[in-house]
């Protein structure tokens, strides 16, 4: 079967073959095979045991373990040794394509599910594998699963349902087909609109830095350069909350910020030209939207060498045109290490950007930014934080934990802290706990001494008696714990709902009060 475009055959399958594909490229490399086999694909598509291929094998009664087992075995028989990209083996690209007709004309479906891949592999066996997993798959009848289809995977993850469908077919008649910008880029400004970014405290001065530099004609990209937790991607967060509250220059207004996902970008580009054509779709849909944007691209390092391969150039050689005319505005990420090692070697790409350069907090500085995000923390976690322990978070974290920077390691002990008492509060204590397996331990030696009395087998008595003594003394000390542990959650859970309570009295007060006073 001739496959005229593969990149646009690719993008029919539906996010979970999608991601099965790239992990079946992940298993490929780790196995240093020379391609990305049928093998590959339909063991990664076994993962999941919420699509459709478990539950079309619980109706046709196969063990999914011994097609796992089979596929492994065809595994272990294909060459290693290869250190570069492996690539789509022609084979897998045809299963694809026959797989895409079935969706398309038996399935009525705009997407390939890895139901479909089986009604493929089920209609040229022969053609596709030779595995003995082959001999499991033929035990389908593939005309009654073709029948029984829509019953058999009506719960699977990959069904979509008629207002789904109707409203995918809605969004592909107007765009005709999925963007590129949606496809690898997220956008900080929806999430924003949404509430899904937290308030961002302590870096006044920086976004206002990065805001004069985009606000330039020219050489309008800054780079923010600090170490690993010093808050790099918050910053650009913070950016995006301006933006959505109009705090923003004029040159900057009514933009939105997206963030590049080099991961999403070089999955499943092993295809020659493949990444620089998804790369330069990006740029040009950002050339062309109505709406000017903003491209955040963090961990900036990955860019250079990013794609390359022979007779290509890597992602920064594509950027470096459009960053200098300024016509693509990029704020990028990364750490002092990665900067010097791939910037400051070349100058060409390094005078494109500005340095905004982002310095670890002092403790006070940190405490401002935990006092601001605690209230998040405590709606997550169900739990109050007093502002001594946030005080304290800042200054344990700088004291002892090493080899980390603030704001990030006292951000992530109080949230470990929340999550500690939300457990407790929720759970056993490790001394109930201790105590219960203890005396499951003692149990246990009891049974096997009783068992062996039973077959005449001489015995320790005395322990017999001693353990006996011991399960009563444990079991009286577990009710013990267990009534306290009890009353003391329940007390716990009072405390915090009346705190809750008079929280939200108090600030339904207060919006009476603002309510009133306004003109």
């Amino acid at each position: 079967m001739v496959i005229v475009d593969i990149k646009g055959l690719l993008l029919h399958l539906n996010p979970f073959c999608t991601n099965a594909l790239q992990a079946a490229a992940g298993l490929s490399v780790s196995r240093t095979h020379y391609e990305v086999a049928i093998e590959h694909f339909l063991l990664k598509l076994l993962d999941e045991l919420h699509a459709d291929w478990p539950l079309i094998f619980e109706r046709f009664n196969i063990e999914a373990g011994q097609v796992r087992k089979k596929l492994d075995e065809v595994l272990e028989d294909y060459t290693g040794g290869n250190s570069g990209k492996p690539v789509f083996s022609p084979m897998l690209l045809d299963l694809v394509q026959e797989s895409w007709l079935i969706a398309s004309i038996d399935l009525d479906d705009r997407r390939i599910r890895s139901g479909a891949l089986l009604l493929a592999l089920l209609a040229r066996p022969a053609y596709y594998a030779t595995g003995q997993y082959m001999d499991l798959l033929r035990t389908i009848n593939r005309e009654d699963l073709l029948k029984e289809f829509r019953t058999i995977t009506k719960p699977s993850m990959e069904a979509v349902s008629r207002e789904e469908r109707i409203r995918e077919e809605g969004q592909q008649s107007v765009t005709g087909k999925e963007g590129f910008l949606a496809r690898f880029c997220q956008d900080f400004t929806k999430n924003a609109r949404q509430g899904k970014i937290d308030h961002v405290f302590g870096r006044d001065r920086e976004i206002r830095l990065m805001i004069d530099i985009l606000a330039r004609r020219r050489k309008n990209n800054p780079i923010c350069v600090g170490e690993a937790g010093v808050g790099k991607t918050a910053v650009v967060e913070g950016l995006a909350l301006r933006i959505v509250e109009g705090d923003v220059p004029e040159a900057i207004r009514g933009t939105s910020l997206l963030v590049l996902d080099m991961g999403l970008l070089e999955a499943g580009a092993g295809m020659k030209g493949e990444f620089e054509n998804r790369l330069n779709g990006v740029i040009t849909e950002i050339k062309q939207s109505a709406t000017p944007i903003i491209l955040f691209i963090d961990e900036a390092h990955t860019l250079v060498g990013a794609g390359g391969s022979a007779g290509s150039g890597d992602a920064a050689n594509l950027l470096k045109p459009a960053l200098a005319r300024g016509e693509l505005r990029t704020i990028a990420a990364t750490t002092w290490t990665e900067y010097k090692k791939y910037f400051e070697k070349d100058p060409a790409l390094a005078r494109r950007f500005q340095l905004v350069k982002l310095d670890e907090p002092d403790t006070e500085t940190t405490t401002l930014i935990l006092r601001g995000i605690k209230e998040s923390y405590e709606k997550a976690h169900k739990v109050i934080v007093r502002d001594d322990a946030v005080q304290a978070a800042s200054e344990i974290a700088d004291r002892y934990i090493s080899g980390r920077f603030l704001p990030d390691k006292a951000i992530d002990l109080l949230d470990t802290s929340c999550a500690r008492i939300s457990i407790n509060l929720a759970t056993k204590p490790p001394s109930l706990e201790d105590l219960e397996r203890s005396i499951a331990a003692l149990e246990r030696e009891q049974q096997a001494m009783l068992r062996d009395q039973e077959n005449n087998v001489t015995i320790d008595l005395e322990r017999l008696k001693e353990i006996g003594k011991e399960i009563s003394k444990r079991d009286e000390q577990r009710q013990t714990l267990t009534e306290r542990w009890q009353q003391e959650r329940d007390a716990a859970n009072r405390v915090v709902d009346l705190r809750n309570r008079l929280h939200d009295a108090v600030q339904n007060i207060m919006q009476a009060d603002a309510a009133s006073s306004a003109p």
